[in-house]
């Protein structure tokens, strides 16, 4: 009983922080959205619906890649890393998918659209993945809330949804306030940024569960659009062309691989990145981009066919999901500049080139497939307010080449 009461005591402190943190939000409610009419001060699970995907071809929603292992051997005979070395079994999260397919038939895109009236509900959920080791060893946890945001909303936003509201699951195995206010706060955070509501979540402790000082990240984002602004890549033909915004960083997929190359490597987070003027624990932990207002301000000017956050398969899996059967892309390899933090990744875990574009984004995080005319207006017209690459084109024949 004790252990409960004290429990129930720093929820209840956790709710009341948390509680001033998004309250001002509910002011000031966006067109697209409602007054969080009944909202509590505590944090709870909403139930799951059907789902329609919103992509035809299937994600591997465990994973979110499918990837190749290869080795090669460096100058000292050290085998090349790959995903599959770290620990990340591609085949049997593809596998799990498929069977989920079975008994849930309609998985598969980005976000999964459920129909009300004359517009679709947009859901996602993910999590921020082993970043979080990483948060705790450089006791960096303001910002990965802001992540936990962006996996969820940059995922919705690619059916041209909206972001209504979101929800959060914490759980540690001994509730340290302080430790979880920090969090939390980057979880408000994420939501100012993609212009939702941090609706509610669960907080869980679990004694045992997890080591001292450790915790895990679930999130939930439902978003809005008009069934007939659906954005599914239906209509993308040979010669449209991908434009690429770029990410900040590794964002928040592939850090199995990175922390094993870490290891490898002998530096420490607290070294300096090599080419770079912050450190490895900086450049790693930079939080992920919220591509929501850019893609929305984007597609609201007409011409954006297909929508592809580029996480976990990087552009050679991600890419792919948005195109119709019988197309794929050219990918111009110079077209950007590879952030310094993949090209240490690369060389310190003696990489091959497609295990990196099937793990990481490699400084694309987010390509839109636009018609021409589109394309013109976004790399001329952007005025300063965002950068943007061409970074490819649609072709004939399925699959991603690199020329």
């Amino acid at each position: 009983m004790a252990m409960t009461n004290t429990f129930a005591a720093a929820n209840a402190e956790l709710s009341r922080t948390v509680a001033a943190s998004f309250i001002p939000s509910f002011d000031k409610p966006t067109a697209a959205s409602q007054s969080p009419i009944g909202i509590r001060s505590h944090r709870r699970f909403s139930p799951r619906y059907p789902l329609l995907s919103s992509y035809p071809q299937g994600r591997n929603s465990v994973s979110g890649c499918r990837v190749i292992s290869m080795s090669k051997k460096d100058s000292d005979g050290a085998a090349g890393l790959t995903y599959k070395d770290a620990g990340v079994d591609i085949d049997a999260g593809t596998e799990l998918v498929r069977r989920i397919a079975k008994m849930a038939p309609g998985i598969g895109g980005f976000g999964g659209l459920y129909p009300l009236g004359d517009s679709y509900l947009v859901a996602g959920t993910d999590g921020v993945g082993t970043k979080l080791k990483l948060a705790f060893e450089t006791g960096i946890h303001e910002t990965i809330g802001i992540d936990l945001v962006a996996m969820s909303v940059n995922d919705i936003v690619t059916s041209g949804a909206k972001p209504l509201f979101f929800l959060d699951y914490f759980a540690t195995s001994h509730l340290d306030v302080d430790l979880a206010e920090k969090v939390i706060k980057g979880i408000v955070d994420g939501c100012q940024q993609s212009d939702c509501t941090l609706l509610g979540g669960e907080t869980a402790e679990m004694p045992d569960f997890y080591a001292k000082g450790e915790y895990d990240l679930s999130g939930f984002a439902v978003g809005i659009v008009k069934k007939d602004s659906v954005i599914d890549g239906k209509n993308i033909v040979a010669g449209d062309v991908l434009i690429g915004l770029p990410s900040s960083g590794v964002h928040s997929n592939g850090f199995s691989l990175v922390r094993r190359v870490l290891v490898r490597s002998g530096l420490s987070l607290k070294d300096q990145l090599p080419g770079a003027a912050v450190t490895l624990g900086e450049a790693l932990m930079a939080p992920t981009v919220i591509y929501v207002k850019q893609v929305l301000d984007l597609i609201s000017k007409g011409g954006v066919k297909g929508i592809a956050h580029v996480t976990g398969g990087g552009f050679t899996d991600n890419i792919p999901r948005v195109f119709p059967k019988g197309l794929g892309a050219v990918i111009y390899k110079d077209s950007w500049e590879v952030p310094a933090v993949f090209k240490w990744i690369q060389q310190a875990g003696n990489i091959e080139d497609a295990e990196m574009r099937r793990t990481f984004n490699m400084g694309i995080g987010m390509v839109l497939v636009v018609s021409q005319e589109a394309s013109r207006r976004i790399l001329e017209d952007g005025n300063g307010a965002y950068t943007a690459y061409r970074i490819g084109e649609v072709v004939s024949g399925e699959g991603v080449s690199y020329n």
